[in-house]
């Protein structure tokens, strides 16, 4: 009897496992590996992963701020698995809730706002467009003619300049004033040989040689200091 029991125990058919559902390739998917892994893993034995919010958070960028990803949990928490599962599958359904969340609506807005005022300053710089070639052509105007005459003005006056320089340094005031004391004593000579001649008379003569002699000396105490003094 016991015999019988225990191999009809032994003859009773043990239970087959049930085939596990082959998952799906993410082949499927429009998201990159990382992210289609999250609900269809490569066939191996383990069971397909349910997508939740933190699947979605996990393979989030690492550069998103934790803010902001926190805010996008706190979204995706009131999805169900379907709805979760239709955003990693359908590219339209994603881009709906992309543009649905604050963070991306917020940067849309400031985009607009910054096309806006790039699209103002090209139509402001348009606008400046005549008085910009009108200014332009002024200049080369200037440049050709006004500019011309002002340049050989200038050169002019450089030049008188540097002559006044040249006639007013220490040097040519040395020798100009060497050169005025050589005519006062020529002329004293002179006045001297018209008195040998008996071409002037004596108090001429002394009138006229005191004055030169006067003008002569003055011209060498002058000419004296100025070499001492190193001017």
């Amino acid at each position: 009897m016991f015999t019988r029991f225990w191999g009809s125990q032994e003859q009773q058919p043990q239970p087959q496992p049930q085939p596990q559902p082959r998952p799906q390739d993410g082949s499927s998917s429009w998201y990159p590996p990382s992210v289609s892994a999250v609900s269809s893993p490569s066939s191996s034995s383990r069971p397909a992963a349910t997508p939740n919010a933190s699947s979605f958070a996990l393979h989030s960028p690492s550069h998103v701020p934790p803010s902001e990803a926190a805010g996008v949990i706190a979204v995706l928490k009131d999805k169900s698995v379907d709805e979760l599962r239709k955003l990693l599958s359908d590219k339209d359904a994603y881009q709906q809730f992309l543009h649905s969340l604050d963070q991306v609506k917020i940067q849309n807005n400031l985009k607009d706002e910054l096309c806006k005022e790039n699209m103002q300053l090209v139509e402001e710089n348009l606008q400046k467009e005549p008085r910009i070639v009108e200014l332009r052509n002024q200049c080369r105007i200037i440049r050709t003619t006004e500019l011309a005459a002002a340049q050989e003005k200038l050169n002019e006056l450089e030049k008188q300049k540097e002559e006044m320089l040249k006639l007013n340094s220490p040097a040519s005031l040395l020798q100009r004033i060497q050169e005025a004391m050589n005519a006062t004593e020529e002329e004293s000579e002179n006045l001297h040989q018209q008195l040998l001649d008996r071409e002037i008379d004596l108090a001429g003569f002394l009138q006229k040689y005191k004055k030169l002699r006067t003008a002569y000396h003055r011209k060498s105490l002058v000419h004296l200091a100025a070499k001492t003094s190193n001017v």
